[in-house]
């Protein structure tokens, strides 16, 4: 690509941000969204107007942005946060996760699915979007109980979407049995917490030090890379790496909430890039390959989101007003989805092309209808708050 282009296709992107925060406050959609379909708009799904050049960049900046997401959702994990909403943190994540994998095999079985392809479909569909749900969040400007908990539920239950996974493609038949699998899983996650305290504990200690009370971009934006870096170079989750990292700092630096607030400020260019990059590369033709049993298995997850959310406020005593919100508000569902999918697929040949359609057509129906789902369930709650 020549440099001229490049420069030209970055502001053009940037400036497609813009527009999207400014329809966004006018029609009341999420930013996320007006970005993905943006990038659908633009992309090799429509009108074919992005260089296929920037398709390279999406794996880096996915896991860039996605770094310091983690990071941030990591921040929500304090101990006086899980003092006051661990209980129903734990709870819905798990209830979700779980309720999730138990309908959607059950019932995928039930139509003629096989039962090994319904477990692994069942598996995926448990994974969220945690980007889009942290924008969605900061967008709506509301900070209370339900927005604390959503955030302490995010930032787990891709980890418990990471477990299920590996237990689910044990069952539908991995050759190489569970030995295997559960090494395998045990040292990605594992690995991911151990490498996240062994950034987090002497970045906890550093931060605001080095310039006493005002912590610097360039430590924000250096622990981001470090931390993304080291996670790929170990291969291990970068996602649980961040989210540790994150927590430890959160919990045990003195000047944490400016190091964070840095982050903040970095990451909504690393945003738009992603967004619009992730809407471009969304195949719309898969949509039309999945039929039925692919309808049947979106709604089978928005039936057991909703429940395990209610299932789970339940347990844990949250107000039935907010429990009736907690799944539609999980809804998002993005990249550990086909990243689950392509590890599938090598697992599992026989079923692959099968898994990738379903997931890339799920993904393309969640990641836009899931976020203004999410703005809705935050202005529910608040609304429902502010008649109390």
């Amino acid at each position: 690509m020549e440099l001229s282009t490049l420069l030209i296709t970055l502001g053009v992107l940037f400036l497609f941000g813009l527009a999207a925060d400014q329809i966004g406050s006018v029609t009341r959609l999420p930013r996320v969204t007006m970005l993905l379909v943006l990038g659908l708009i633009t992309g090799q799904s429509g009108l074919k107007l992005l260089p296929e050049e920037m398709n390279g960049w999406f794996d880096i900046l996915s896991i860039v942005a996605l770094t310091m997401v983690a990071f941030l959702l990591g921040s929500s994990l304090t101990w006086e946060n899980l003092a006051r909403h661990g209980r129903a943190i734990l709870a819905i994540s798990l209830a979700v996760a779980s309720s999730t994998i138990v309908i959607v095999s059950i019932g995928l079985y039930l139509v003629g699915v096989a039962p090994g392809l319904a477990l692994i479909l069942a598996a995926i569909a448990t994974a969220t979007a945690p980007a889009a749900m942290t924008d969605v969040i900061r967008q709506s400007g509301v900070s209370n109980g339900f927005t604390d908990t959503l955030k302490g539920i995010v930032a787990i239950d891709d980890a418990w979407g990471l477990i299920g996974f590996s237990v689910m493609l044990v069952l539908a038949g991995h050759n190489d049995g569970w030995a295997s699998v559960a090494t395998g899983a045990f040292a990605d996650l594992g690995g991911a917490v151990v490498l996240g305290l062994l950034i987090g504990i002497p970045a906890a200690y550093l931060t605001g030090r080095i310039s006493p009370g005002e912590p610097l971009q360039a430590e924000a934006i250096g622990l981001v890379f470090l931390s993304s870096g080291l996670a790929l170079w170990f291969e291990v989750s970068f996602l649980i790496t961040a989210m540790t990292a994150g927590a430890v700092i959160a919990n045990l630096a003195r000047h944490h909430d400016r190091a964070f607030h840095e982050i903040e400020h970095l990451q909504w260019p690393f945003m738009i890039l992603f967004f619009l990059l992730a809407g471009a590369s969304l195949e719309i033709d898969a949509l039309k390959a999945i039929g039925w049993v692919g309808g049947l298995y979106m709604i089978l997850r928005i039936v057991a989101r909703i429940l395990g959310g209610l299932v789970g406020a339940k347990i844990a005593s949250v107000p039935a007003s907010q429990g009736r919100l907690y799944g539609p508000a999980l809804l998002p569902q993005a990249g550990v989805a086909v990243g689950m999918a392509l590890v599938a697929g090598d697992a599992l040949p026989h079923w692959s092309d099968t898994i990738m359609a379903l997931t890339i057509a799920s993904t393309v129906v969640f990641e836009l209808a899931g976020p203004p789902a999410t703005m809705a369930a935050i202005r529910r709650d608040n609304a429902t708050r502010q008649k109390e």
